[in-house]
């Protein structure tokens, strides 16, 4: 199937890229902030339906909250925790232990160490927490028969046209 695209302004490109420098900017002094992040969304359209994609690559698939809100907003919430290498690093591993980043640097403690491990965060760009989005559909879908599908960290979210 090809997939065709608009053509875009050729500023919107400069302007995303711009809004994305000011939000690295901003995490570098907010890091452990309490504020909601933004998933990033592709929409699409077919002859017979939308089709929109969010960016929720480590989220749980029970930890997403999709709705119809105001008749014609799409409403994406959840949380996503913070990533842990628990499950990359064997706990045997004597240099890395079953340590946490979530931990930020705290003692944590886990089954066959001797005493509780430390981690140094030097970078922390992957958005975690709360997450809220809302895209605007157009005035032509079918509420009723909207499906989703959660795969590779992506959920596609199908919204027929009436």
């Amino acid at each position: 199937m090809a997939i065709s695209t608009a053509a875009e302004h050729p500023f919107n490109q400069m302007a995303r890229q711009a809004n994305k420098l000011l939000d690295h900017l901003q995490k570098g002094f907010y890091v452990y902030s309490g504020e909601t992040w933004t998933p990033n969304v592709n929409l699409y359209e077919t002859a017979t339906s939308y089709l929109v994609c969010v960016d929720l690559a480590g989220v749980d698939k029970q930890k997403i909250d999709v709705e119809i809100v105001e008749q014609q907003r799409l409403r994406l919430r959840g949380t996503r925790a913070v990533p842990s290498f628990d499950e990359v690093i064997p706990a045997s591993d004597p240099q890395h232990g079953a340590a946490s980043a979530a931990h930020g640097g705290q003692p944590i403690a886990s089954d066959g160490d001797v005493g509780p491990k430390r981690v140094r965060i030097h970078l922390m760009e992957i958005d975690h927490g709360a997450f809220s989005r809302e895209v605007e559909l157009p005035l032509d879908v079918n509420r009723d028969n909207i499906t989703a599908n959660y795969r590779n960290g992506m959920l596609w979210i199908e919204i027929p046209k009436t």
